[in-house]
């Protein structure tokens, strides 16, 4: 049984902020890698509509370390740090804030986790062709980290929301070098992108309740050697990876995305590696009550 974790002026603190909170499980996930590691770390849920007096707070507080921002304040909070890289600047969200001695930096972990997610399940994206399906705020954090980082040949954009696409894909177009494709999602437009998509990345809401019997892929258009990722994570798997596998195609679960951007916030709040699996094993033993 571990000793009872004590808590004073040198604790350093970390929060998610976001609205709703409750049902964040990144308190139980940094808890619990503090305390493998022996950290003077503590990591609270807030619920926040005021995000200007939040960072403020946060600017205030000396041992307040870092934040986790989720939905819906990951745009707000751009306008109120000192620091922000250009890739983030460009994908238009935050997720993560780091105090560094008077200055608050911003920077996303959502694209990095993903990439990581697909780095270590072994697949290769340079020359790839990949398939981004929604052009949402995940979607942004994804393809931008892939246009700068992972070398793929193209990536093709497909959502039903014209604005939203188009707006992707003018950002991407002007501040990477990759091939950016965009089509308006319909059954031809999907079936002409699958024909070519060596990765297909899943960043839509179906498949998550109430949808879980819903997949935007039919089986019938997926092909020998792609790779579908879902970043989806309740349920666990969701039926667009259950039909891949059964087709025998390799899978990466949202899991994984979910676990490494945790991971990564981490080791900015704290400078030392992360115990991945400590944390991996809280998500899922959360995720499986």
């Amino acid at each position: 049984m571990s000793a009872k974790r004590t808590f004073g002026a040198s604790t350093r603190l970390c929060a998610v902020i976001g609205n709703p909170v409750s049902h964040s499980l990144s308190p139980a996930i940094h808890n619990a890698g503090y305390e493998a590691l022996g950290l003077d770390f503590v990591y609270i849920a807030c619920r926040v509509e005021d995000v200007k007096s939040a960072l403020a707070g946060m600017r205030a507080l000396e041992n307040f370390r870092g934040l986790s921002v989720t939905i819906p304040h990951k745009i707000e909070v751009m306008n109120h740090v000192d620091e922000i890289n250009d890739v983030d600047r460009s994908i238009g969200s935050i997720n993560t804030v780091i105090h560094e001695g008077e200055n608050l930096i911003g920077l996303g972990t959502d694209g990095p986790g993903a990439l990581k997610a697909i780095r270590d399940a072994g697949v290769a994206t340079e020359g790839k062709k990949v398939l981004m399906l929604g052009a949402g705020g995940a979607s942004r954090a994804i393809s931008f980290t892939l246009a700068k980082e992972a070398g793929p040949d193209s990536i093709t954009l497909l959502d039903l929301n014209r604005e939203i696409l188009d707006g992707l894909a003018s950002d991407l177009g002007s501040s990477t070098d990759r091939d950016i494709k965009s089509a308006l999602f319909d059954d031809n437009a999907l079936a002409a992108s699958m024909e070519e998509a060596h990765i297909i990345i899943h960043c839509t809401p179906v498949g998550m309740h109430p949808k879980e019997d819903a997949s935007l892929v039919p089986q019938d258009l997926m092909r020998p050697g792609q790779v579908f990722f879902d970043i989806v994570y309740t349920p666990l798997e969701t039926k667009l990876l259950a039909d891949a596998k059964a087709k025998g195609l390799q899978t990466i679960s949202g899991v994984e995305m979910f676990v490494n951007q945790a991971v990564l916030q981490f080791e900015q709040f704290t400078g030392v590696d992360a115990p991945e699996e400590v944390m991996r094993r809280v998500v899922m033993e959360n995720l499986t009550k």
